[in-house]
């Protein structure tokens, strides 16, 4: 029997004012995300998906309203045990100059396990994530920034979380490992019940994933829907539609 639902994450009216101006960057935005989702945040360039993303993680705060994490505000929790919650995976994400090896296990000891321990922990990862063993000696200067995507997932994914935030997760990868991955982390949600919240531009891929999408456009909540409602065809159009319009408010025309 499936698990009842259980709403993770709220959001009850929340807007971001730009730091300088009266501008919002995002405004008036209210939504729920149930336990072992699996959401979308599709839009155009500078919708402010991203800034969606870092809000969820605290790392800026909204101008008003309330983000409410599993009943309790966001804003009352302490940063770093909230931090091992929610974890954020950039779409550049750095490796802050140690090897493969030692990121990877950067989470487990933390929590107080040896280093020999924690690689034993990590190697089912490196199986699941099709991540070679002979780069785990490697910096970053020797990684592509797919490369780097794919440990940094991997990081996050060892430490655990209640909730990962993945920006542009599949930007950098082929379109092979890029539907790999999104499946891999579809059957953590269904299994483990991960939450993940995605940006991600690619569509096609998003489309064969997500439970929920939110649609954003010029910081405001155009559609929040399950994925068996969306029209794909129209979102995409709306999207381009969009993109084309702000080219033409941008051009030098």
């Amino acid at each position: 029997m499936a698990a009842a639902a259980t709403t993770q994450l709220k959001f009850d009216r929340v807007s971001l004012k730009a730091p300088v101006g009266l501008n919002e960057i995002l405004s008036d935005l209210s939504f729920a995300i149930e336990a072992g989702s699996f959401v979308g945040i599709v839009g155009p360039s500078g919708a402010g998906k991203t800034t969606l993303l870092r809000l969820i993680n605290r790392l800026i705060e909204p101008s008003q309203g309330q983000i409410f994490w599993r009943g309790q505000r966001l804003s009352s929790l302490p940063v770093v045990p909230l931090r091992r919650q929610i974890g954020l995976v950039l779409q550049d994400s750095k490796l802050l100059g140690m090897s493969v090896e030692a990121a990877l296990c950067y989470p487990r000891v933390l929590r107080g396990q040896s280093p020999a321990q924690a690689k034993q922990q990590i190697l089912p990862w490196l199986d699941r994530l099709k991540i070679p063993q002979d780069w785990l000696s490697r910096t970053e200067v020797d990684l592509s920034m797919g490369q780097r995507q794919r440990v940094a997932i991997a990081r996050a994914l060892i430490a655990e979380p209640k909730l990962l935030l993945l920006d542009e997760p599949t930007s950098a990868q082929d379109i092979g490992y890029g539907e790999f991955l999104l499946t891999q982390l579809r059957q953590l949600a269904e299994q483990q019940r991960l939450t993940v919240v995605m940006v991600n531009h690619q569509l096609e891929l998003t489309a064969s994933v997500v439970t929920q999408v939110l649609h954003l456009q010029a910081g405001q909540l155009r559609a929040n829907q399950p994925a068996a409602e969306v029209n794909w065809s129209t979102l995409r159009a709306e999207i381009v539609e969009a993109h084309q319009q702000a080219d033409a408010e941008w051009g030098d025309d």
